[in-house]
């Protein structure tokens, strides 16, 4: 199988991942204002490229293709 940086997150994931990640980062802020919190730059990431690393490692794809003839 061959490795590619192909789009494989779709539209209601990356908006997910948008989500977690500020909720995430902001704990840098407010709240406990841990470290911690930035771990959300890898969901934000994750949903800015539509590219998840760790899916193309395990085989998924949210992101939903047409497939034209």
């Amino acid at each position: 199988k061959e490795f590619s940086m192909q789009t494989n997150t779709g539209s209601l994931d990356r908006a997910l991942r948008l989500l977690i990640g500020v909720v995430l980062l902001s704990l840098v802020f407010v709240g406990p204002k841990t470290a911690w919190g930035w771990l959300g730059l890898v969901p934000i990431g994750t949903s800015l490229m539509g590219w998840c690393p760790l899916y193309s490692l395990l085989g998924f794809d949210t992101c939903p293709r047409t497939t034209a003839k």
